[in-house]
């Protein structure tokens, strides 16, 4: 089921009496518009990038490898604080998931989520109770992206089933304390 929101039909009414008129003059280009999601006044953080090798302060290795399905051969963490993004990788040497983290302002954290897995294309999540967003399969993997006030938890694996991404969500949550 997809979310959508439905006002189509309010415009269509609206028009309908409407004719056309021909104005004259200079149209001044509007601003560029912030990222998808954010609010008026609220800037997106940078996409987080993997630093140093070292465990994830709020993830256990042996908990991601089962519950994503595939061996941890190495965890990064990037430079946010106080909670760092989480990357996790295979064998390879590509990452298989990453969590990534925000407590901040409560527009900041719902462009996030949105950004992650846009209202337009993903399925509503709300699990854990509280907490809303989305998940959805990608090109890649999956997502699952969820929000409660000024705070954010986005989970992207490479498998296709969005569960994965819940559970390693959940479990951040839980660990947390959020």
């Amino acid at each position: 089921m997809r979310r959508r929101l439905v006002l189509l039909a309010p415009a269509v009414a609206l028009l309908a009496g409407c004719s056309a008129t021909i104005v004259s003059g200079t149209a001044t280009p509007s601003p560029p518009s912030k990222s998808a999601g954010a609010a008026a006044g609220s800037e997106l953080p940078p996409d987080p990038q993997p630093g140093d090798t070292e465990d994830c302060p709020y993830l256990d290795s042996q908990f991601v490898a089962d519950a994503n399905g595939q061996h941890v051969s190495k965890v990064r963490v990037s430079a946010d604080q106080p909670h760092p993004a989480c990357f996790f990788y295979r064998p390879d040497g590509k990452v298989q998931l990453t969590v990534r983290v925000y407590v901040g302002d409560a527009a900041v954290a719902t462009a996030l989520v949105n950004k992650a897995a846009p209202v337009e294309t993903s399925n509503p999540a709300s699990d854990p109770t509280g907490w809303k967003g989305g998940y959805q399969s990608t090109d890649d993997g999956a997502v699952y992206a969820v929000s409660k006030g000024a705070t954010a938890v986005v989970a992207t694996t490479n498998q296709k089933q969005s569960v994965k991404a819940r559970s390693v969500v959940r479990k951040a949550i839980t660990a947390l304390k959020l």
